[in-house]
């Protein structure tokens, strides 16, 4: 399946110790801590054209400065010199999968064809688009879900996520993670603009600013989103591109 988006003004045996290895400790360290507490959890578009002049509570201050980790991210996305930019891209796409999928899981109850009749993010209406190229404006649970299914058949394809030793990545795969990642960001993006403060609510705002900020490096690092793709999220991206405080993380460990 394919999708689109149109925007209202007119626009991831052998290899399977490689990848942990390739992950470093301490990206593994901070994923499986992000999951974890995610894992204990279990605003909204009315079908009305989303108006560019709301106000985005995910900027506050007291939200963009609460975090899970300390330190900068870009260390957790430079390719290490001993592993194959394929191998990488493969695994760490299939971890913002994972995650991307966990956190939409906890405001999924919220998440419905009521409360969001159209798959919406600031000034933007997405649209999918099936094999045939016949556009649908469908809700947001329909089209969530039309992506998550997208992503799982592609991680899960051994042809083009190859698992075995010596088995080689397809031409394609660079264009196809570029794919996966176009339409993730979508999912992150809806969850900002119209269930963030259900996020808010079960004190999940900062798993969700270290994962968003941690893949816009990622596709920055690597160029695997057009950056006019994520500009209605550019404030946003500003906002998480400074430090968090020292209170920002105690914040977190004290949970």
């Amino acid at each position: 399946m394919v999708g689109d988006h149109c925007t209202l003004s007119g626009e991831n045996a052998a290899k399977h110790s490689q990848r942990s290895a390739r992950s470093g400790l301490s990206c593994k360290m901070v994923l499986q801590a992000v999951g974890k507490v995610l894992r204990k959890s279990k605003t909204k578009p009315n079908g009305k054209k989303p108006s560019a002049e709301e106000k985005k509570p995910y900027l506050e201050p007291e939200h963009t400065k609460v975090r899970v980790i300390d330190f900068h991210l870009k260390e957790l996305v430079v390719l290490p010199r001993e592993i194959d930019l394929n191998e990488w891209l493969a695994s760490n796409t299939t971890t913002f999968f994972n995650l991307i999928n966990l956190q939409y899981s906890t405001i999924s109850e919220f998440c419905t064809g009521e409360t969001c009749q159209a798959m919406t993010a600031c000034s933007t209406i997405y649209y999918w688009y099936d094999e045939r190229g016949k556009k649908t404006k469908c809700t947001a649970p329909q089209y969530v879900d039309f992506v998550m299914s997208m992503v799982q058949k592609l991680v899960t394809d051994e042809e083009i996520f190859p698992t075995k030793y010596g088995k080689e990545f397809p031409n394609s795969f660079e264009s196809l993670v570029k794919k996966m990642c176009r339409y993730l960001f979508h999912v992150l993006a809806h969850i900002y603009w119209a269930h963030f403060s259900q996020t808010v609510a079960l004190d999940l705002q900062g798993h969700l600013n270290t994962l968003y900020a941690h893949f816009t490096i990622f596709v920055r690092e690597f160029n695997l989103v057009d950056p006019k793709e994520t500009a209605i999220m550019d404030d946003l991206s500003e906002a998480l591109s400074a430090p968090p405080s020292p209170s920002a993380h105690n914040h977190v460990t004290e949970r």
